[in-house]
């Protein structure tokens, strides 16, 4: 038998192919961003550790549009590497549905599902027959209880209420980036308040908020919406008592618990000195479901066998 010679080019060409491959795991072992500058951005400042963790909170309920409304907000946690999601179900029990939702999207270890029930029998004290019961209450006390209980105070992160309905730039979570610690951030919101945007008027050096340009009860302590803000993790601990309540009156949650932790005065404004529109007060309207009642009645289903 006749030996086998490696000449050395081969062997040249088989050290650059092992280096290739060598490269190609490298950089699939770390998460690389092609996007706008911004995203750029978020993602070398991961690689450096430099980011805070942002605690994303979601009150969800049961209800046709509501799968469809969580996948919509599931690809903004795909594209932000630092965001926890707490969903916290309006049920009795964690639902399959919202299990589901965040396998799929590969969000379980970046993720919290929760479960309280908003009691049935509570009304409001005050007048509004349209006003039962403030949304969501027990559901973001639940989130901030697990915040209090598993976070560690001693590492800046920030809290953000992020409801299910309405529509995010992904850019939003990078201004909340730039919260420091003892403050809470402050931006714009669109279609809120019967207004194109509700803002935050600044003084003339932009650093300092000196007022509103809220339409609907401007008298309001703090006349924002829940999406307008998100709070530095830090007050959470020193103010304990910081939490929404069930006795407000309507359009009072925002105030209600921002009015332990901060004054309008430390506002921290962000958003290009609150010009830029990142989020939007949308809300989905009831889905229209005539055809599938009519299917119903003759016992019949359109998702037999299918998560909707």
């Amino acid at each position: 038998m006749s030996e086998m010679r490696i000449r050395p080019r081969q062997v040249l060409i088989l050290i650059i192919v092992f280096l290739v491959i060598l490269l190609l795991v490298h950089r699939n072992g770390k998460r690389t961003c092609q996007g706008p500058e911004f995203l750029q951005a978020i993602y070398a400042k991961q690689t450096e550790n430099a980011l805070p963790k942002i605690y994303a909170i979601t009150p969800t309920y049961s209800r046709p549009s509501q799968k469809a409304e969580l996948t919509r907000l599931s690809h903004i946690f795909m594209l932000m590497p630092n965001l926890h999601w707490i969903l916290i179900e309006d049920s009795n029990t964690t639902t399959k549905v919202v299990r589901n939702l965040l396998t799929r999207a590969g969000l379980t270890e970046r993720s919290t599902q929760l479960n309280i029930k908003t009691p049935l029998n509570y009304k409001l004290k005050n007048k509004d027959p349209n006003w039962l019961k403030p949304r969501g209450v027990e559901q973001r006390n639940l989130a901030l209880s697990w915040i209090r209980t598993n976070v560690d105070p001693a590492e800046h992160s920030v809290i953000f209420f992020m409801d299910d309905d309405n529509s995010y730039s992904v850019e939003l979570f990078v201004e909340m980036t730039k919260i420091e610690p003892g403050r809470v951030g402050i931006w714009p919101v669109g279609l809120v308040g019967g207004l194109m945007v509700e803002k935050p008027i600044l003084n003339a050096e932009n650093t300092q908020v000196i007022g509103f340009n809220a339409a609907w009860r401007p008298e309001r302590p703090f006349p924002i919406d829940m999406a307008a803000f998100a709070i530095s993790t830090d007050l959470l601990f020193k103010y304990p008592q910081a939490q929404f309540a069930y006795e407000v009156e309507r359009g009072y949650q925002e105030s209600e618990i921002l009015r332990h932790i901060t004054t309008r005065e430390q506002l921290q404004p962000l958003a290009n000195n609150c010009r830029d529109v990142l989020v939007w007060h949308t809300r989905t309207e009831k889905t229209n479901l005539v055809s599938e009642i009519k299917l119903n009645k003759d016992g019949k289903h359109s998702d037999v066998g299918m998560e909707v």
